[in-house]
């Protein structure tokens, strides 16, 4: 679901009641556990955590505007969907979070290139979010970014 928000604050406001702890929760898990470097704000109408432009002063594809996004936090209709672009971009990192998380939930994974989406907000694995936040640096993550550019 698209929410009108301005801020973190103000989208966490306007989510439905049940959805507001689990967001919050995640919410409070990346910012305290994601990798050093990292800006908390909006993006594309999420929570979005991203490489800022002090640090990456190029930011997402070629327009001068947006930073460059590598964690995204959203509550959609159905489910709440947290976006990691670094499983995405490495293979061994994707293949490590599906071989763990039957162990973390008993529920089967529903999981696109990057986006894990937790129909069941009462099974959210924390553990394991907060292990992935400490998979991947932010210079890895623009290493991996830069090599997948000049590919093109």
């Amino acid at each position: 679901m698209q929410y009108k928000a301005t801020s973190p604050e103000d989208y966490i406001s306007q989510l439905p009641e049940e959805r507001k702890a689990p967001i919050t929760k995640l919410d409070n898990l990346i910012k305290k556990h994601m990798p050093k470097g990292l800006e908390a704000g909006m993006g594309y109408g999420m929570l979005a955590y991203y490489v800022p432009k002090s640090i990456y002063p190029a930011g997402y594809h070629c327009k001068p505007f947006p930073p460059l996004p590598f964690i995204n936090l959203a509550s959609q209709k159905n489910f709440i969907a947290l976006y990691h672009s670094g499983m995405y971009a490495k293979k061994e990192l994707y293949d490590w979070f599906v071989s763990e998380y039957p162990k973390h939930s008993k529920y089967k994974l529903d999981m696109g290139k990057s986006c894990i989406r937790f129909k069941k907000i009462d099974d959210i694995p924390y553990d394991l979010i907060e292990e992935l936040l400490g998979k991947m640096t932010v210079e890895e993550w623009i290493d991996i970014y830069e090599t997948a550019l000049n590919k093109k």
